[in-house]
């Protein structure tokens, strides 16, 4: 569809339009990617699902957010973005935000142990720089939630862990202490309130950006797309666990064959449906309201 702003940036899942010099629009695919791969199967509403939840999450954290001096870029969503130009069959995938100065860190939380993070610890008993009591397995509650940033990879590529060490080259030591602390804050609260609707966050990423007042959240929130929801009822530490998130669609690549080299398959119906089902379940379930 032709919109009247410019392109100035497509990643896996979204695109950015300059509307201005102060403001962009984030219109969020249903693409889905895994593996460093996009799929050639889309997933129907999973973009207006991952834009429903940011909108919703960038409410309930900006207590959070004031409490640290920063702030989140969503400037409008829904129906208040046709005003700005936006077609309506585009308004409830995209968000209108502040156009940032964007930092080159992923800041990921973890409160529990899973994915790249167990494989890590397994072999050298920490997540990069960040020491973990021994006996853990994989789903394993972390005595504390940890700050265990990476790299921000281009389409394609593979965000690779780093130290806090390179946060602080990156970005200095005064706001490489606000980014970890920060994002410690925001995972808590989100967990807290995913907790309360049956769901554990066992981990999520962050990106944030600054702009002449500061620092600010950006980008999406807590979705199944930037996390690792788990149904509460069935968290039992020592394997895989049931999620919420693409990790469903992870499972069937893995066992389907594909190389992770080559062109990835197309999706079948059925795992479609039931990742569909994954992320409208999130969305109702966190937020307490039906899905239409």
């Amino acid at each position: 569809m032709s919109l009247p702003f410019e392109l100035v940036a497509q990643g896996k899942v979204r695109e950015v339009y300059a509307v201005d010099d102060d403001r962009l629009l984030l219109v969020a695919s249903d693409r889905v990617s895994a593996y460093d791969h996009v799929l050639p199967t889309p997933i129907p509403d999973k973009g207006r699902v991952l834009t429903a939840l940011s909108v919703w999450w960038f409410e309930q954290l900006a207590p959070v957010l004031a409490e640290h001096g920063a702030e989140h870029h969503l400037l409008a969503a829904g129906d208040d973005l046709l005003a700005s130009g936006v077609p309506a069959e585009l308004t409830g995938r995209s968000m209108l935000v502040r156009r940032l100065e964007m930092l080159p860190v992923e800041c990921v939380a973890r409160g529990y142990l899973s994915g790249s993070g167990t494989v890590e610890y397994q072999r050298t008993g920490a997540i990069v720089d960040v020491p973990l009591p021994a006996g853990l397995v994989e789903g394993s509650r972390l005595p504390e939630p940890v700050f265990t940033p990476s790299t921000k990879a281009e389409v394609g590529e593979h965000d690779e862990a780093i130290g806090f060490a390179q946060v602080v080259d990156a970005v200095g030591a005064d706001r490489a202490e606000v980014l970890r602390s920060l994002t410690l804050a925001l995972y808590r609260r989100g967990a807290e309130i995913a907790e309360q609707a049956g769901i554990v966050l066992a981990d999520t990423k962050f990106e944030f950006g600054t702009a002449a007042d500061g620092l600010v959240l950006a980008d999406e929130v807590l979705t199944p797309d930037s996390s690792r929801f788990w149904p509460a009822m069935t968290w039992s530490p020592g394997a895989p666990q049931p999620s919420f998130d693409k990790q469903y669609v992870r499972d069937w690549l893995t066992t389907s064959g594909w190389d992770r080299v080559s062109p990835p398959p197309d999706l079948p119906e059925d795992v479609v449906a039931a990742t569909r089902d994954r992320y409208v379940r999130a969305y109702e379930q966190l937020t307490g309201l039906p899905w239409n």
